[in-house]
């Protein structure tokens, strides 16, 4: 019942209705306008007892950090019990300047147990080029928590080694984009389609003339800005308003083989074919009957019969149920309701459906790509 219902929903969603017009801004990126990663090394302190313990590396990033404050000591007389060695990670955004924040990512990379009330000092953080771009301190907000006892025991809560820190990180060097010096915009299409390319910069067109945009191949459109660079932004903020009604999705059909889900796209289609659905149960039962047995003495008073071995005799019942096997009939062209109401009518379980797609697919009757994730 449940899963009659759920894909009957999915149909009539799917199935229902023309495609609405989307923004622009949601269907494409402007080349160039991205997220750049950042990471770093460092060091958490103040944690109470739960650190990297003795580990070498650590006590060597202590003694590194200790010795630029102007106190030398040997890396062996450190103890690192409250001090955690971690990776720091961040997304430096696109038009970031000097000075704003970045959130950050602390995690663990020795044996530390929890970062829970540690400080974590000073950082670089450095993009793929090697240039430190962000600096990051502050106080971790850690969601999890760990607790070991001496006899061995422990209970973690979530994730006790990984924290955040909002606003952690002070931008040091912005990333330069060609916004404002590139002859062009390219604009790449979330989705890759061909007729989506098409209707997008047909769209552009009509809004602001001929052979402003032009599509350049399955996933980018390229746009002809305004020279005047003070007018550029203005004129992305009306072209990323612009409505285009995206082409209909490939017809697909997504299985989860762990969960049993199971996702029908509105423009699946099913040529002639005829699908039979049934199941064969078979019932072993096994019994043991035993019996005294007997041993015959042949003696001077003739033969005797005494107890013998007990024998033991298998005895076993093998029976056999098969169900009827319904076949149902798919006509070409059948639509995306009817395939789910023509499954769901002989009863199909989640398993079952899956298997019936699976063979509908080999058969070359179902017009989809058959996706299993």
């Amino acid at each position: 019942m449940r899963l009659h219902l759920f894909l009957l929903v999915l149909a009539v969603v799917l199935g229902s209705g023309a495609a609405k017009a989307d923004r622009l801004k949601d269907l494409a990126d402007v080349a160039g306008v991205r997220t750049n990663p950042l990471v770093g090394y460092g060091l958490v302190v103040g944690l109470a007892g739960s650190g990297d313990g003795n580990s070498a590396f650590t006590r060597q990033s202590i003694r590194s950090i200790v010795s630029r404050l102007g106190l030398e000591t040997e890396a062996q007389n450190l103890d690192a019990r409250n001090t955690a060695a971690v990776i720091v990670t961040a997304e430096l955004g696109p038009f970031l300047k000097a000075g704003q924040t970045l959130d950050v990512t602390v995690s663990t990379v020795g044996r530390a147990k929890s970062l829970q009330g540690g400080l974590l000092l000073m950082t670089p953080l450095m993009g793929a080029d090697g240039e430190v771009y962000a600096i990051a301190q502050g106080n971790l907000v850690v969601g999890g928590l760990g607790v070991e006892g001496r006899d061995g025991s422990s209970l973690v809560v979530n994730i006790p080694t990984v924290g955040r820190i909002p606003g952690g990180a002070t931008v040091e060097r912005h990333v330069e984009t060609a916004l404002l010096e590139t002859d062009f915009f390219v604009l790449n299409l979330k989705r890759p389609d061909f007729s989506t390319a098409d209707a997008v910069a047909s769209a552009i067109n009509r809004r602001f003339g001929d052979h402003v945009a032009v599509a350049i191949d399955g996933s980018s459109v390229r746009v002809r800005p305004p020279v005047e660079p003070a007018h550029r932004v203005p004129f992305l903020s009306v072209l990323e308003q612009i409505e285009v009604e995206p082409a209909p999705p490939t017809a697909q059909v997504i299985v989860n083989a762990r969960t049993g889900t199971v996702v029908i796209g509105g423009n699946v289609r099913v040529t002639p074919a005829a699908v039979s659905h049934g199941s064969l149960t078979v019932r072993v039962n096994e019994d043991f009957e035993v019996n005294q047995g007997t041993t015959v003495v042949t003696g001077r008073d003739g033969n005797v019969a005494v107890p013998g071995d007990v024998v033991v005799t298998p005895d076993s019942e093998i029976t056999i149920e098969q169900e009827a096997a319904p076949a149902f009939l798919f006509d070409g062209g059948v639509s995306l309701s009817s395939l789910v109401d023509a499954i769901n009518a002989v009863g199909a379980s989640a398993a079952d459906l899956v298997a019936i797609l699976e063979a509908l697919h080999r058969a070359g009757a179902l017009r989809a790509d058959l996706i299993v994730i």
